[in-house]
């Protein structure tokens, strides 16, 4: 098969950007062709082109195109991957929710671009070890989005190979449970049924048939997206908070971003705002 020449490359950048809103700029070139030619293979496609028409046109490229997103935007990530991030939520942000929620309040958090769960179990173990030891009456829910159906796929299931455990802190280990097979360890079933995936776009997240939220944990996820977009998307976010609700985000990810609504809180070594108790003008 031969390469893929530069208008190829940028007709294939526009689709993506269109259809997923992230970017692959021009040194990423051998990414998107790899990843291309790896699922042109399975499917015996032999030319760009040819697979290119067929991704745009009915149901059936509809259906090519999902696995195709499955093989483009599955990231790397592990478990508390960003530790002064989920710090700043235990140790700043829940004891402030505690002190200013209702007796019978619910905490409900977002974790965007979950990829195959294990941030957004890293952020259940946090609040449901905190909840436990300081408020067990208090109940709690992760929604976690993701693009790929074979990466959510995985976080449904909660399994992950034994050697992935020592990226979990010992004081959360009690919430896994190691498999009979001596290979694998499941997330218990208790958090799991705090979990629940769904498969969303983050171009589209604000429309997402999401109750006000208390934490929206987004974190190397817009890195893939243009920066223009960046400031629309959080713009977007903002409205899904609850007052005092709290926006984490990727250090680095927004540099300049602000918003009539939001203020920087934590130290240096995290990008987090929480939204105003009360509405200001721009």
């Amino acid at each position: 098969m031969r390469a893929l020449d530069d208008a190829e490359f940028d007709r294939w950048v526009r689709l993506l950007e269109a259809r997923t809103g992230v970017i692959v700029p021009p040194e990423r070139k051998p990414f998107l062709e790899t990843g291309l030619r790896r699922r042109m293979r399975e499917t015996g496609h032999t030319g760009f082109q040819t697979y290119y028409d067929e991704l745009v046109k009915g149901a059936r490229g509809a259906v090519e195109w999902a696995s195709l997103v499955d093989h483009l935007t599955v990231h790397e990530t592990h478990f508390f991957r960003h530790p002064p991030s989920l710090a700043l939520i235990r140790e700043e942000w829940l004891p402030r929710w505690l002190d200013a929620a209702g007796a019978d309040a619910s905490l409900h958090a977002l974790s965007i671009g979950c990829s195959t769960g294990e941030e957004a179990f890293s952020l259940a173990m946090v609040v449901d070890a905190e909840l436990s030891r300081s408020a067990p009456e208090r109940r709690f829910g992760v929604t976690a989005t993701d693009v790929s159906q074979a990466a959510l796929a995985v976080a449904r299931a909660g399994e992950y190979p034994m050697r992935r455990i020592s990226e979990i802190p010992t004081a959360y280990r009690a919430q896994v449970e190691a498999l009979d097979d001596g290979e694998n360890f499941r997330i218990c079933d208790r958090l799991r049924k705090r979990v629940g995936f769904a498969c969303v776009n983050l171009l589209h997240a604000s429309r997402a048939p999401l109750r006000k939220l208390d934490i929206i944990y987004c974190q190397n996820v817009l890195i893939y997206f243009a920066r223009e977009r960046r400031g629309e998307m959080l713009d977007a976010l903002v409205e899904l908070l609850q007052p005092n609700g709290l926006l984490v985000l990727g250090p680095g990810e927004a540099p300049g971003w602000s918003h009539p609504q939001m203020r920087r809180t934590g130290g240096p070594q995290t990008l987090a705002y929480l939204r105003n108790t009360k509405e200001t003008q721009a």
